[in-house]
């Protein structure tokens, strides 16, 4: 089979084949990610512990006058942020599973060259994302202390336990996003939409808002995790314009190739 646009399996189905298959995708994947969550109700301790350190580390220096706990606000509250635990981290835990049955289904219908595109990008996007989540993780104390230290002298500060997970768990996926953006500005250089020197053109702008969304993201105090997560995101946007120009240069020279020389007959 030709690598340009001819799928790798001439496989025809008809479109009933097609939604049986697509059914039994969906049912094993359903099935790994209740597994997944079963398992992972069972290790929702060590999570909460976890992300409930920096309550802990505030309540340590807090005096008695301004205690800072955690709250459940309704009798189901506590069971209700475990099913919502266990959801988001057996998700997680059964990606492997779920996201063979997606590549499954549409690989079939790939040429050979989209394969090794897509693989290529799962493989920078998904280090990226858990990267991005790591330094959620690392800068998320910080933004919790300096919100309590608005708390007045005097006053009690208390948790939603619903809230604060939503918020802790928003942060993540944001930072974790935001990691993986350079590798859509490289997909939509791929698909033609957007030149590499165009990407380039537009470093004030990233860099701007680099700088502003680090400074959102941690406190004013500590400038050195604002550089440093805005470093990071500065990196991996030049990154992505310098590989885009890579691959600018290349389909140049082989449209050029393509073209009949000045004394082809």
């Amino acid at each position: 089979m030709g690598e340009s646009g001819v799928p790798r399996r001439d496989k025809r189905m008809s479109l009933g084949q097609h939604l049986v298959e697509l059914r039994k995708r969906i049912m094993i994947a359903a099935i790994g990610v209740v597994a997944g969550m079963v398992v992972a109700f069972f290790i929702t301790d060590p999570v909460i512990w976890l992300i409930t350190e920096p309550i802990r580390a505030i309540a340590e220096t807090s005096d008695e006058r301004s205690k800072v706990e955690l709250m459940f606000t309704t009798v189901t509250s506590a069971f209700d942020l475990r099913l919502r635990m266990s959801f988001a981290i057996g998700l997680l835990l059964s990606a492997p599973i779920w996201m063979w049955q997606i590549w499954a289904f549409i690989m079939p219908g790939l040429t050979r060259k989209e394969i090794r595109y897509t693989v290529g990008f799962l493989a920078a996007a998904i280090p990226l994302f858990f990267a991005g989540c790591y330094v959620g993780l690392v800068v998320m104390p910080h933004i919790v202390e300096l919100m309590a230290s608005f708390v007045p002298e005097g006053a009690a500060s208390f948790f939603d336990a619903a809230y604060y997970y939503d918020f802790v768990f928003k942060l993540l996926i944001v930072v974790g996003v935001s990691f993986v953006l350079p590798v859509f500005l490289v997909a939509l250089n791929f698909a033609g939409i957007i030149s590499g020197k165009a990407i380039l053109k537009g470093w004030r702008v990233a860099v701007l808002v680099a700088c502003i969304f680090a400074a959102l993201a941690t406190p004013a105090a500590d400038v050195v995790s604002m550089l440093l997560l805005a470093g990071i995101l500065v990196v991996l946007f030049f990154a992505a314009a310098s590989v885009s120009l890579i691959f600018d240069r290349r389909r140049a020279k082989r449209d050029a190739a393509l073209l009949p020389g000045d004394g082809a007959p």
